[in-house]
This record gives C-alpha cells, sequence and structure tokens, in this order.
C-alpha cells in the first residue's frame, strides 16, 4: 500500500528527497518544507511519482 515518491524543489528544479506514503491517509500530492542543499534555504517541495 505505501508508494515510492521523490520530493522536487519547486525552486531549483531539483530532485533531493526520496520517501514513502500511504496512498489510503493521503490521497493529494505531498507538499513538504525541506532544505535544498543547491539553493542553501529551505524551500517548498514537491511528489512527483518514482518511475
Amino acid at each position: 500500500m505505501r508508494d515510492k515518491i521523490i520530493l522536487q524543489c519547486t525552486q531549483c528544479k531539483r530532485r533531493n528527497y526520496t520517501t514513502t506514503k500511504n496512498r489510503r491517509t493521503t490521497p493529494d500530492k505531498l507538499q513538504l518544507k525541506k532544505y535544498c542543499p543547491f539553493d542553501r534555504k529551505h524551500t517548498v517541495h514537491k511528489e512527483i511519482k518514482m518511475k
């Protein structure tokens, strides 16, 4: 039931984090504020599907 997802930075568009989420409890796309090492600051990271 858990899907693998990648979190992509909204500013630099780089894929920085991988994680899993439960499809039943969170059907919508995940959006977290995480640290981006390329921008050197905290930015919003959105979920994209893992291929």
